[in-house]
């Protein structure tokens, strides 16, 4: 029987550092296959909404980032550091053109319909485009219109994803890390932010090792 590997995923539909962690799990996930080829890994997508009091309808983007780092020299210096990092995930981050930092209340609703109602490669292909629709197409992710042709563009029901969108967000739980990407691997080890795959890679080989040793997931 194959060893199953169940990697827990917690981002913010807004960082740039959670897409690039993304994408660098995907990538260790690749070489996992073909290192330990009689491994299951099945990756499960949990939203954490780091920012929950912008206002419904956002704020602009350059004047959040201003106030939250305080001046243009320290703006400048973190985006070159984010895109540093996105060009060893293949991204590519233009934030001079990102016109607003949206309210992520209704995308993280979204997630979690889609959680409940999607298979894992539905869920996985959602976050990446919800990644994309901010940050490449510049659409406002606090819109229920953006959010809809996400769903759509992902196989799910435009109406029923609509309807999602309506009741309150899902709640932060106690347990749900403060910073994000984080990643939880069979529920025994962790690491937190945009590790480089080969990090990622050791993480998964080493807890695959501990479940051989006790002969299977706890």
């Amino acid at each position: 029987m194959p060893t199953c590997l169940t990697i827990d995923v917690y981002v913010d539909l807004i960082c740039p550092w959670c897409w690039i962690g993304k994408r660098h799990l995907t990538s260790a996930v690749r070489q996992l296959a073909a290192v330990e080829p009689g491994v299951d890994a099945q990756v499960q997508w949990h939203g954490v909404q780091l920012l929950p009091d912008l206002p419904v309808q956002g704020l602009p983007f350059a004047d959040f980032y201003l106030k939250r780092l305080g001046s243009p020299q320290a703006v400048q210096m973190r985006q070159a550091q984010v895109q540093a990092a996105a060009h060893e995930a293949g991204l590519h981050f233009d934030f001079s053109n990102i016109p607003l930092m949206p309210n992520t209340a209704k995308a993280h609703s979204l997630l979690a319909f889609a959680k409940a109602r999607c298979s894992i490669e539905q869920q996985t292909t959602m976050v990446e485009e919800l990644f994309r629709a901010h940050f490449v197409s510049r659409r406002d992710l606090g819109r229920a219109d953006t959010l809809q042709d996400v769903a759509v563009s992902c196989g799910l029901d435009g109406q029923a994803a609509l309807a999602c969108m309506d009741g309150a967000a899902p709640q932060r739980q106690s347990n749900v890390p403060n910073g994000v990407p984080y990643f939880v691997f069979n529920g025994r080890a962790s690491l937190s932010g945009a590790q480089p795959p080969r990090v990622l890679l050791n993480a998964m080989r080493q807890v695959i090792g501990q479940e051989s040793l006790v002969g299977g997931p706890a």
